[in-house]
């Protein structure tokens, strides 16, 4: 479980407190809350559905088309799960998919916005095509639109005092990419252009709403492959890091239990949390070695 270590003077006896192996930690307290996950099927998305599961979270798991993985996913817990097909650059077919979630689960207490794409082959803008652009846009930013207003729609429905979204935006939001400025805008779309202004907007709906954001640096998942099986990648990547590694799932799936989390994060909204090693726009590190 994600728990976080608190001071025995501290917490025992308090709810959602627990004593065990010398320490007292606090709860997540999602068991028994329903989560929707857009993007399942992918690294972190697979990573998020095992972390949630294990706080005994009923899960939503979203996929487009790799429904083979999402059903497999779906067969390791113990937690109610179902299994959702959309294609999220369709304003009907997002709908559904929320509707069906709630359908299911009556309620989703949070969202986690995953889903997207990234652009493999380096681009520079004044070659790339208006296609491009516009495929990037709305697979990352459109859909993201699509699934927040979906889950506040549900909050105007079904009143309650809290509700929380996490948006899965990209370290390319914060300093660019060269090359992929399709990718890196639609994801500073969703870091500073939902995520500030919907934590603003969620409020209106539930008064202890919160919108957050976790910006992912390398992270080893299939769409990272190439670089990570590259020791001179991984080099030249990890050298604005201070923490010199490549991230896994599990690093952004924590950080997004821990965001959903009423108990944990209740006080934190409009949050851009980026789980990247400390990673920064300036050489740290000789780029001829891993660290």
């Amino acid at each position: 479980m994600v728990r976080a270590a608190v001071s025995e003077l501290t917490g025992v006896g308090r709810p959602g407190c627990w004593e065990g192996h010398g320490s007292t930690f606090m709860e997540t307290e999602l068991k028994d809350k329903s989560v929707l996950i857009t993007g399942a099927s992918g690294g972190i998305g697979q990573a998020c559905a095992r972390a949630f599961a294990a706080e005994g979270t009923n899960l939503a798991l979203h996929y487009h088309t790799q429904a083979d993985m999402v059903d497999a996913l779906s067969k390791e817990f113990e937690v109610r799960t179902l299994p959702l097909q959309a294609d999220l650059r369709s304003e009907t077919q997002a709908n559904a998919m929320f509707a069906r979630a709630v359908e299911t689960f009556s309620r989703i207490d949070a969202v986690v916005v995953n889903a997207g794409i990234g652009t493999e082959s380096p681009m520079p803008m004044h070659e790339m095509s208006l296609t491009q652009w516009n495929e990037t846009i709305t697979a990352d930013l459109t859909s993201a639109f699509l699934t927040c207003r979906a889950f506040l729609r549900h909050l105007a429905e079904v009143p309650r005092e809290s509700g929380a979204i996490v948006l899965v935006g990209s370290t390319a939001a914060i300093f660019g990419e060269a090359d992929h400025a399709d990718y890196a805008a639609a994801k500073a779309g969703m870091v500073y252009g939902l995520t500030l202004t919907l934590k603003n907007e969620i409020v209106r709906l539930a008064p202890r709403g919160r919108v957050n954001c976790v910006c992912p640096g390398w992270t080893d998942t299939p769409m990272a492959a190439k670089c990570v099986g590259d020791p001179a990648a991984v080099a030249r990547v990890t050298a604005t890091m201070p923490v010199r590694k490549i991230a896994t799932p599990e690093d952004m799936a924590a950080a997004i239990v821990f965001l959903c989390s009423d108990r944990l994060a209740g006080h934190l909204s409009g949050t851009i949390l980026p789980v990247a090693g400390g990673m920064e726009g300036r050489l740290l590190h000789s780029p001829a070695a891993v660290g």
